[in-house]
């Protein structure tokens, strides 16, 4: 009788752990999908047609944004959606096949062609390759975070647009201290492929 009490105060115990842990995960907000990558110049990329193997090939997104594929040609790639690429590659079969184009798929195998760099009042400055998006404040982090005597009040973002180049100005003191619940997320600048970021 002793064994079945102490099995059943058992199983009850786990169990209530397992309802507490489920409900707590439940109560955790949901965290908020990124934007959808789009291809940058020295990706890798994996093109598939099903049932092809001819037509199925690893790829390196070349310096213009550009890739060759078989019956297709050259691609252009940078800034697209793998979901464009799909399309495009689609439509350009068809004239090929007399029936439906079999299912076309566009994979980022290595993100390397997202670079960005932090120079300035760093710990660590460099060129980084994350393999995803990050935001202004996760890239000082990447690069070790600010010095003792870094201004990040007062952090400015080199970006390229054409032949320009645009300064995008973040004042980042507030949530480097830990006061995000007053800081707003949406003023955390989002950093793009070719970006410097710059820490006085």
């Amino acid at each position: 009788m002793r064994m079945r009490s102490r099995t059943g105060t058992i199983i009850g115990t786990l169990f209530a752990l397992g309802s507490a842990a489920a409900s707590a995960q439940q109560s955790l907000p949901a965290t908020p999908a990124g934007p959808a990558y789009r291809i940058n110049p020295g990706d890798e990329i994996e093109v598939m047609v099903w049932g092809e193997d001819r037509l199925q090939r690893t790829v390196r997104v070349l310096p213009d944004g550009s890739f060759a594929f078989p019956l297709v040609g050259q691609v252009m790639a940078g800034g697209q959606l793998p979901s464009d690429l799909e399309r495009y590659i689609t439509a350009a079969l068809r004239p090929q096949y007399r029936g439906v184009v079999p299912q076309v798929t566009v994979s980022v195998k290595n993100p390397s062609g997202y670079q960005f760099s932090v120079v300035g009042k760093v710990r660590s400055p460099g060129t980084f390759t994350p393999g995803r998006y990050v935001n202004a404040l996760e890239a000082i982090s990447i690069a070790g975070g600010p010095t003792e005597f870094a201004q990040v009040g007062d952090i400015s973002i080199l970006r390229k647009n054409g032949q320009t180049m645009e300064t995008l100005h973040s004042r980042l003191g507030a949530a480097l201290k830990g006061n995000l619940p007053r800081f707003p997320q949406n003023d955390i600048p989002s950093i793009q492929s070719g970006d410097t970021l710059v820490v006085p």
